[in-house]
C-alpha cells in the first residue's frame, strides 16, 4: 500500500541511547512519542470506522482541496487549514463565506496531528474527524453550503462517482456523511513526527542541549499539566484556572457548557500563529508567559520563556509530501456558485 507515502516517514537520528532520565521524566509527565514504526502508528490514526486506504485517501485529499463544496465555489478545506502553511491560515480569527469573520473569533486550529486529539472544535463537540469535516461545510460563517448543495456537487462529476465507487464498491450511497468521513481519512494521515519524538524513542542526540534545557524548563513549570499525550494537547481543560485571560474579551466564545476549552497541540506550533483560542497573541514567548499566570499561577520570565520557545521548536514536524491534486471538471448538472 502507499498510505505509507502520505504518512510523514519517521527518521531514525542519532544514536539509540541506554538511558535517557529527561525522555523516562518526559514520559512520567505524560508526554507521549509518535511511534517510529508505521505499523504501530497506523494503530493510532487508523482506528475509526472507515479505515484507511490508498483510494480513500486520494479522494479524500482531492475533495479537501475542492472549493466547490463551498456555496461560493472559492472556499475549500485547505482555505482555512492550509498544508502549506502548518495546517492553518495565520489570521486571528477564521475568514469564511462573503468575508465573514468567526462571529465568536475564533483561531483556525492545526489540521496537521489533529488525528491524535481526544476531541476535535475548541468546545470539544466533535469526537473524531469524520464528524467534524461536517461541520465547516454547512457553517454560514465558514463554507456555507447545505448538505444537499454539497451532495449535489459531487454527484454531478462523473470522476467524483467513479472515485467513490473505487473507494468504497460499486454501490456506494454518495450521501454528505460519506464525503465528510473519506475528507476525514485523508485527514487521519496529517501526521508530523518531529527530532522530540525521536528524542523520546531513545535517540538522546535527536535534542540540542538548549532544546534539553527547555523541555527540561516545560516539565519544572508544569506545561505538561495540559500539554501532554501523543497531541501535546488535544484534551479539555478548564480554562483561566488562575487568573483571567488578558484578551478573554475578544469573541463571544466562552468554551463549552462547563467553561472547558480544548487545549491546542503545541506539534508545529511555531509555524501555527496567532495562539489561543482567539488568535490574540502572536509571539510564542507572550503566549507562554500568559499561560504561566493564567493556567498555572506563576511567572514565567523573559528567559525562561526563550527557553522553552527554543523546545517547542523542536516539535517542528516532518510534514507528509502532498501534491496538489488536479481536480475533475464541473458538468452542465452541477449546481453554479451562490453568493447570498
Amino acid at each position: 500500500m502507499k498510505i505509507i507515502q502520505t504518512v510523514a516517514s519517521v527518521t531514525i537520528m542519532g544514536t539509540l541511547a541506554l538511558a535517557n532520565p529527561l525522555a523516562d521524566a518526559a514520559k512520567q509527565n505524560g508526554l507521549q512519542a509518535i511511534p517510529e514504526s508505521t505499523a504501530e502508528l497506523m494503530k493510532y490514526i487508523n482506528s475509526g470506522d472507515d479505515p484507511i486506504t490508498d483510494a480513500k485517501v486520494e479522494l479524500g485529499k482531492m475533495l479537501y482541496f475542492d472549493p466547490r463544496l463551498s456555496r461560493s465555489n472559492l472556499i475549500s478545506c485547505n482555505t482555512c487549514h492550509n498544508l502549506a502553511l502548518g495546517g492553518v491560515d495565520l489570521v486571528p480569527a477564521a475568514i469564511g463565506h462573503k468575508w465573514t469573520m468567526n462571529p465568536a473569533h475564533l483561531n483556525s486550529p492545526t489540521v496537521y496531528n489533529s488525528v491524535l486529539s481526544e476531541v476535535q472544535f475548541w468546545d470539544g463537540r466533535s469526537p473524531h474527524l469524520e464528524d467534524q469535516a461536517q461541520g465547516p461545510m454547512q457553517a454560514d460563517p465558514e463554507m456555507a453550503a447545505p448538505q444537499e448543495l454539497v451532495v449535489a456537487r459531487v454527484t454531478s462529476i462523473p470522476k467524483y462517482v467513479e472515485l467513490f465507487k473505487r473507494a468504497y464498491g460499486p454501490d456506494v450511497k454518495i450521501d454528505f456523511e460519506r464525503i465528510a468521513s473519506v475528507i476525514g481519512v485523508f485527514e487521519r494521515t496529517l501526521v508530523t513526527p518531529s527530532r522530540f519524538d525521536d528524542f523520546l524513542n531513545g535517540h538522546d542526540d535527536a535534542l540540542t542541549k538548549a532544546e534539553k534545557d527547555g523541555l527540561q524548563l516545560f516539565l519544572d513549570k508544569g506545561c505538561a499539566s495540559c500539554h501532554n499525550g501523543m497531541a501535546l494537547g488535544g484534551t479539555m481543560q478548564p480554562f483561566q484556572v488562575a487568573a483571567q485571560y488578558s484578551f478573554v474579551k475578544l469573541g463571544g466564545f466562552e468554551g463549552d457548557e462547563n467553561g472547558m476549552v480544548k487545549t491546542p497541540t503545541l506539534r508545529n506550533v511555531t509555524e501555527t500563529a496567532p495562539y489561543f483560542h482567539n488568535g490574540a497573541m502572536w509571539k510564542l514567548t507572550d503566549a507562554i508567559k500568559e499561560m504561566g499566570s493564567t493556567q498555572l499561577g506563576i511567572s514565567i520570565n523573559d528567559k525562561e520563556a526563550a527557553s522553552i520557545a527554543v523546545f517547542l521548536g523542536a516539535l517542528e514536524g516532518r510534514k507528509p509530501q502532498i501534491a496538489y491534486p488536479i481536480l475533475p471538471p464541473s458538468t452542465d448538472k452541477t449546481p453554479p456558485p451562490t453568493f447570498d
